[in-house]
């Protein structure tokens, strides 16, 4: 292997490497053996409570290497000092993909997220995708929740059961969409949801809670469709926006 494929690999590698913390998320992501851990990470000021103990066993029971740190430098990789109890895991997540990797696939059915903001949001989104026809969601890095324990926690076990495709910003990746239908979720659209011609290629963007589909997003979406409402109810909750595009057919 040359010295620039192996960069490559390597870089595809740590690409997919999520970061999570606390207590009771590390030993929940340690009893699951279907998740790959590359790395658990102690503070060395943690006493050795019940919880600490748990996570030592566990990582000792899968032959998993603990590093220990003073506090500074855990809540440096852990990014939440105030939240991580001194403990954070980096996991490996085979269903966290580049954007790039769309690409490569001959049909499917997205959902994309343009400024989601509220963590339990968008874990409510990737457990309705999870369930629903929806073959992956697009999170941008830039202006959405990272993924977090309290997105964890919402997604209700659903986290690593669909594949999520990460990006710098969707304006940056929708030029590449050339033979795909992208559609933005507005209340003023004049077409609905139940106009939607099934095609082979297809993404719905669903906006900020409080702003809807940015500008920028918005002049790149083929078309935009709403949901038609009842009784004069404005809108619904976007993780229940998700639920209803998730469920088409």
């Amino acid at each position: 292997m040359n010295d620039s494929q192996e960069y490559l690999d390597k870089k595809a590698y740590y690409e997919k490497t999520i970061t999570l913390y606390g207590r009771n998320v590390a030993i929940e992501i340690l009893q699951d053996q279907n998740i790959e851990i590359h790395k658990i990470h102690l503070a060395d000021s943690n006493k050795h409570d019940t919880t600490i103990n748990a996570i030592i066993a566990l990582a000792e029971k899968r032959n998993l290497a603990i590093t220990y740190h003073d506090k500074k430098a855990l809540s440096r990789i852990s990014k939440n000092a105030k939240q991580d109890q001194g403990v954070a895991i980096d996991i490996i997540s085979s269903t966290y993909k580049n954007a790039s990797e769309i690409s490569r696939l001959n049909s499917y059915k997205l959902i994309a997220l343009d400024g989601i903001h509220n963590p339990q949001n968008l874990g409510m989104i990737i457990r309705s995708c999870a369930a629903g026809n929806v073959d992956g969601i697009i999170l941008p890095k830039k202006s959405t929740a990272k993924i977090s324990p309290l997105v964890m926690k919402a997604s209700a076990g659903t986290l690593f059961k669909i594949p999520i495709y990460f990006c710098n910003s969707l304006d940056e990746i929708f030029p590449n969409f050339n033979e795909t239908k992208i559609y933005s979720l507005s209340s003023h659209a004049k077409n609905s949801i139940y106009d939607v011609k099934k095609s082979k290629k297809s993404i719905f963007v669903l906006g900020n809670e409080s702003e809807g589909v940015s500008k920028e997003v918005y002049n790149l979406c083929n078309d935009s469709i709403s949901i038609p409402m009842q009784r004069g109810v404005e809108s619904l909750n976007v993780a229940v926006t998700a639920s209803l595009i998730a469920f088409m057919q």
